[in-house]
C-alpha cells in the first residue's frame, strides 16, 4: 500500500521526527512487549535525573544503560532543547504572573474545561483509554498534566537554567513519541501505507501492553498523538482556559491573552508541534479549535470512549464535595465552558437534579450581577473568583499536593511547586473581608483533607 498526497500534507499523517527516532533508536532490538517494557523503565529511570533546564547540556548517561539508549538521548537533547528565535522573555513572564495570580483557579479551569474539552476528539481519547483505562484512574491524566503545567509556568521555568520547563517538556515529548511508538508496534514512519494493525489481548496489565495490543488504523485514523491532535492539546491548556476566563465574567485584557498564548505556544515548540498549527491570537485560536474538533468528531469510533473518560472526571471532582445538593455543579460547570455540543459529546447532558440547577444558574447569576455593582467600587473585586478559587483549592490539596501521593518531580522542584500552592491559599486582589471568607472555606478543605479515612485511593 502506497501513501498518498494526501498522507504527506495532512497533519494527521505528521508526528515528530526528531522524538520518534530518538525514541526509535533507544528501543531498537527489542522484541515484544516485554522488553519494551523493561527498556523503557531503564529510560525512564535516567531521564528522571533530568531536573533543571540548565543541566540537560552536560547531562551524562549512566554507565549501565544501554548504550543505544544513551547516545540517542545524547543526541535527542543536542537537537531539541533551544527556545525559539522568536521566543519574547517579557510575554513569557508576563504568562507567568497572569498564571500565578489566577492560581487555584487556574486548576478549577484545569478540570472543567482544558481536560473535558480534551476528551472530545475520539482519537485522542482512544490512545487516553488504551493508556492504562484512564477512566478508572482519572488522577493519573490529571497529575501527569499538572507535572508539566506547573514546572512550565513558574518564574523562569521556560527561561532560566534554574527553572524546569524545558526538562519537563522534554520528557513529555519523548512519552508521546513512546505511545506512538507502541501503539504502531514500531516507528511512525513505518506504519504509513502500512495495513490496519489488529487488536490483541495485553501480554500483561501494565500501560505499555495495553498500548502495544491496542491496533491502529493509520489510513482512516492518521497517527496516534499527531500534528493535529498535539495543537488541538495545546489550544485547551492556553485557548480554552481563556476562554473560560471570559465565560466566567473574568476576562484579560487582549495584550495579556496574546501573552499567554505565546508562552504556551513556546511550550508547544519545544513540545515538538509545528509553528504554523499554533494560534497567536484569539480569534485564530477559536478558529483553529473549532475546525480541529469538527475534523475530529467525523471519526465515530464504537464503542465511543469520550462518556466514560469524562464521567470518571466529574466523579473524581464531586467525590471532593461535601453536600450532595452541591455534586452536581462540577458538570454544571463543565456545560457552561465547554459549551453544547461538547457536553453532548462527553455524554455530560443528562439531565440532573431540578434544586441544584436552579442554585447554580440562580447562583450564577446573582453573583455576576453583585460582582457588577460592587465592582464600581472596588475594580478588582469579584465574588466569582472567590468561589472558583475555593473549588480549585480543594482539587489542588486532595489530587496535586496529597503528601502520600507526590508529583513525581524532582524534589527541589516539588518543594518549589508546594511553596506556590501554599502562597495560594490567599488571593492578592481581593479585599481583606473576602480573603478571610476564602481562608475560612480553605481551612474546611484542609480539615477534611486531613480527617482519617479520607486519604485518596483512586
Amino acid at each position: 500500500m502506497q501513501r498518498d498526497d494526501h498522507q504527506l500534507l495532512s497533519p494527521t499523517f505528521r508526528a515528530d521526527a526528531p522524538a520518534d527516532d530518538t525514541v526509535a533508536r533507544m528501543l531498537e532490538g527489542c522484541d515484544g512487549p516485554h522488553e519494551l517494557a523493561d527498556r523503557i523503565a531503564a529510560i525512564n529511570r535516567e531521564i528522571v535525573r533530568w531536573d533543571s533546564n540548565g543541566m540537560l547540556a552536560g547531562w551524562q548517561p549512566a554507565p549501565d544503560l544501554d548504550p543505544r539508549a544513551a547516545a540517542a538521548l545524547k543526541d535527542y537533547l543536542a537537537r531539541c532543547p533551544a527556545l525559539p528565535e522568536w521566543a519574547d522573555p517579557a510575554k513569557i513572564a508576563r504568562a507567568e504572573a497572569l498564571f500565578m495570580d489566577m492560581s487555584m483557579l487556574s486548576c478549577t479551569l484545569l478540570f472543567c474545561a482544558s481536560l473535558p474539552e480534551c476528551y472530545v476528539l475520539p482519537d485522542l481519547s482512544a490512545v487516553l483509554h488504551a493508556a492504562g483505562q484512564l477512566e478508572a484512574h482519572t488522577d493519573y491524566r490529571v497529575r501527569s498534566t499538572a507535572a508539566m503545567i506547573f514546572p512550565v509556568m513558574m518564574k523562569g521555568g521556560l527561561t532560566s537554567p534554574e527553572g524546569a520547563g524545558v526538562a519537563q517538556t522534554l520528557k513529555v515529548r519523548l512519552i508521546h513519541a513512546t505511545i506512538r511508538h507502541l501503539v504502531l508496534r514500531g516507528a511512525p514512519r513505518d506504519a504509513l501505507g502500512a495495513a490496519p494493525l489488529p487488536a490483541m489481548n495485553p501480554a500483561g496489565g501494565g500501560i505499555y501492553h495495553q498500548l502495544y495490543a491496542h491496533g491502529w488504523d493509520t489510513a482512516r485514523d492518521g497517527l496516534p498523538c499527531n500534528q493535529e491532535e498535539l495543537a488541538y492539546t495545546l489550544l485547551t491548556f492556553n485557548y480554552i482556559f481563556l476562554r473560560g476566563l471570559r465565560r466566567l465574567g473574568l476576562g484579560l485584557e487582549r495584550a495579556d491573552e496574546e501573552a499567554y498564548l505565546h508562552a504556551w505556544n513556546v511550550l508547544g515548540h519545544v513540545l515538538g508541534i509545528e509553528r504554523e498549527l499554533m494560534s497567536w491570537t484569539m480569534d485564530e485560536a477559536e478558529s483553529a479549535f473549532a475546525a480541529m474538533q469538527a475534523r475530529g468528531r467525523a471519526l465515530v469510533r464504537q464503542p465511543d470512549p469520550r462518556p466514560p473518560l469524562a464521567a470518571a472526571l466529574m466523579k473524581a471532582i464531586e467525590n471532593e464535595i461535601p453536600l450532595a445538593i452541591l455534586k452536581p455543579f462540577p458538570t454544571l460547570l463543565t456545560r457552561l465552558l465547554c459549551g453544547r455540543d461538547a457536553t453532548a459529546d462527553l455524554g455530560l447532558n443528562a439531565r440532573l437534579p431540578l434544586f441544584s440547577r436552579l442554585l447554580f444558574t440562580g447562583g450564577l447569576g446573582a453573583i455576576r450581577a453583585f460582582d457588577a455593582v460592587v465592582r464600581v467600587l472596588v475594580p478588582n473585586f469579584s465574588i466569582t473568583r472567590m468561589v472558583t478559587r475555593a473549588l480549585g483549592y480543594r482539587l489542588v490539596t486532595r489530587f496535586l499536593m496529597d503528601e502520600t501521593r507526590p508529583l513525581r518531580l524532582p524534589p527541589a522542584l516539588l518543594e518549589q511547586i508546594e511553596d506556590a500552592t501554599d502562597a495560594w491559599r490567599h488571593d492578592p486582589q481581593a479585599p481583606r473581608w473576602v480573603s478571610r471568607i476564602e481562608a475560612r472555606l480553605n481551612a474546611g478543605a484542609d480539615a477534611a483533607a486531613a480527617a482519617p479515612g479520607t486519604a485518596t485511593t483512586r
